[in-house]
């Protein structure tokens, strides 16, 4: 199976890299079109800033690569908030993959010591509603760091609650994508990676 991570200005590559290796599949790190378009199934992780990293994906081209993909991709953390049609951060319009837009958590007046901004650590998935997961993997903990969050919408895979609900996944055609990061998040993340290699 030709796996490709796509290469970009964001960090986090390397760790989703060594957790598909541990499920014996060796990824290709690649801002390369072609190897991209190539691919039987595309990986877009990523940490950091929206507008920057979207102006970077703007000059590789990337903007017009990733929407126009065919093949199942997986967005990861960062990855599902450019999928997304904006961004909060930075007043980032992104690519429009889904329409759900990404706001930023704002704690509640007098919780501000319970609920700290980024949203960091162990929280569970509810109401999930796509092929990437199945019926054991509900109420399940997984890992998330983010200070942003993609709202509810027609495409959330998946349910989050911290401060207020979010889409802790979401799901269109052919497009997937996790707020959390599944390489991360132990055996539970493992098996939503080989849910999607078996997609």
């Amino acid at each position: 199976m030709n796996i490709v991570i796509i290469k970009y200005n964001a960090g986090n590559i390397e760790s989703v890299s060594n957790a598909l290796s541990r499920l014996g599949i060796e990824a290709e790190i690649t801002g390369d079109h072609e190897k991209i378009k190539a691919a039987d199934k595309v990986i877009f992780p990523g940490v950091g800033e929206a507008s920057t990293t979207m102006a970077y994906l703007k000059k590789e081209g990337l903007d017009q690569l990733i929407p126009s993909l065919t093949q199942p991709v997986l967005g990861i953390c960062l990855g599902l908030q450019l999928m997304c049609s904006h961004s909060e951060e930075g007043d980032t319009p992104c690519l429009g993959i889904f329409e759900e837009k990404v706001k930023r958590f704002v704690p509640q007046p007098g919780m501000e010591f319970t609920t700290k901004v980024p949203h960091m650590g162990w929280n569970t998935i509810t109401k999930l509603n796509s092929d990437l997961f199945d019926e054991s993997l509900d109420n399940q903990f997984v890992y998330f760091v983010h200070s942003y969050y993609a709202t509810v919408g027609e495409h959330t895979a998946a349910e989050g609650n911290y401060i207020n609900p979010f889409s802790a996944a979401l799901h269109k055609g052919n497009f997937y994508a996790t707020q959390f990061h599944p390489e991360k998040s132990g055996p539970i993340g493992a098996k939503i990676l080989e849910n999607f290699l078996k997609i």
